[in-house]
């Protein structure tokens, strides 16, 4: 199942600088694990969007508070589901 997340960030810059490397190191396992999927910055601020692709919502509960800056973050999840006219398109040359 594929989630929006937006993720508002909100340490203060000292402990941010701190958690950056773990914070991405865990990203990157996250990556590797197919779990997150596209990562987007918010134009002007620290925030940040995601795109997560887990089994359910308890996984990816699990992923988001494996995340060393969790305590500090709010999380705003969307479910997805594919819209009717997506459903019988070829993949996307990057997608396939």
């Amino acid at each position: 199942m594929e989630f929006l997340v937006r993720q508002q960030n909100n340490a203060d810059p000292e402990r941010r600088e701190a958690l950056r490397a773990r914070e991405r190191a865990r990203a990157q396992e996250l990556r590797d694990a197919g779990i997150l999927v596209k990562l987007w910055r918010v134009l002007g601020s620290t925030d940040s969007i995601a795109l997560y692709e887990a089994p359910d919502a308890d996984a990816l509960h699990e992923a988001l508070y494996s995340l060393p800056m969790a305590p500090w973050m709010r999380f705003q999840v969307e479910p997805l589901v594919t819209h009717p006219q997506e459903k019988n398109l070829p993949p996307r040359e990057k997608d396939a």
